[in-house]
């Protein structure tokens, strides 16, 4: 008998079964899909941090969870052998103007005291970058060291073969048996939004690209809202579109090739490059904007993990962490914000 069910494979599901199987659980992941087939089967995987400022749970969340991310995702590879390609290889950013420039040196001052002495946001001349850096209007960049990278499709494989390593399940059907976890994707919100007669929240499409170009080991590049992300296996991916109103979800478009032609004038290095793959997903944004954890009001021993939107990756050692103390502890530390109660 499974003691846990999680319902969806995908960046929470997985990252939940796992922390609750690696404390002796018997879990089952059950997704009609199969691991990765929604917007966590992507090719991005920038785990960015929020701008050191303005304080609040959220940021704080997430900052633990990117400093957790290396000891996660470790330990996922040497109990299933298989590697997420997480590094935190950090991020460059150019700088537009003045005003943009002096925001950034106070920033380099509040994180500072808001990281915690475990990363630096700095600002930096663009010849330092070398040729890697992206074309900066003020001649500086922002390099932070705190921001990482996974690829989203090798993390769900990894994540598999740990949890079956350690006698889990991953099927696309079965019973439901003990705790139940819905980690359902933009799908689930929008079953929550008709059960509740009201927004809880949608689906925001977005669009990537994956070109042929070895920078390995070189910092993520944030440049014309765009992320552009070295990966360990010899590829670069940039993306994306955020789209409110699509008619398909899983197919690109002319949006796509001007996302290709921003990355390429930000970044005279990618002009050249094949693209290899262009993909197209979509990704759970909750109301609040954060990801929606903790218990259904009106179904005993029924969760719900969602709404990852663009930071699923990066909140995924947290979001694991804090569900499995829920489910199987009974210890709540979901942060305000977070709460299911936060978006009904």
């Amino acid at each position: 008998m499974a003691e846990i069910t999680v319902y969806g494979a995908g960046a929470f599901g997985l990252a939940i079964a796992w922390e609750c199987v690696r404390r002796g659980a018997k879990v089952r992941v059950i997704d009609p899909f199969g691991p990765g087939a929604g917007s966590s089967g992507g090719i991005v995987g920038a785990l960015a941090p929020h701008t050191p400022e303005n304080w609040n749970a959220k940021k704080d969340f997430q900052f633990r969870s990117l400093l957790a991310a290396g000891a996660f995702w470790a330990e996922v590879q040497e109990a299933g052998g298989l590697s997420a390609g997480h590094a935190r290889d950090g991020r460059l950013q150019p700088i537009a103007d003045d005003r943009a420039l002096a925001l950034a040196k106070a920033r380099e001052v509040s994180a500072a005291e808001l990281w915690e002495g475990q990363a630096v946001w700095r600002v930096i001349p663009r010849a330092e970058a070398g040729d890697w850096a992206p074309v900066s209007a003020m001649g500086y960049l922002i390099h932070d060291t705190l921001s990482g990278r996974m690829h989203p499709r090798q993390a769900c494989d990894a994540l598999v073969a740990a949890i079956q390593a350690k006698g889990g399940e991953i099927v696309t059907e079965g019973p439901e048996e003990g705790a139940v976890i819905h980690a359902t994707g933009w799908w689930g919100l929008k079953a929550l939004s008709e059960k509740y007669g009201k927004t809880v929240g949608n689906g925001v499409k977005g669009q990537a690209a994956l070109f042929d170009l070895d920078r390995s080991g070189l910092p993520q590049l944030y440049a014309d809202s765009l992320h552009i992300v070295p990966h360990a296996d010899g590829t670069v991916a940039v993306g994306s579109t955020s789209e409110r109103e699509f008619d398909a979800p899983d197919t690109v478009d002319d949006q796509l090739e001007a996302v290709i032609e921003r990355a390429r004038a930000a970044l005279p290095e990618l002009a050249e490059a094949h693209v290899l793959a262009r993909w197209a997903g979509v990704r759970p944004r909750a109301k609040s904007r954060a990801p929606m954890l903790g218990a259904l009001p009106d179904a005993d021993g029924q969760f719900i993990a969602n709404g990852g939107f663009k930071i699923g990756f990066g909140m995924a050692p947290g979001v694991a962490r804090v569900m499995a103390d829920l489910v199987l502890e009974g210890r709540d530390g979901i942060p305000q914000g977070f709460r299911v109660e936060d978006n009904l």
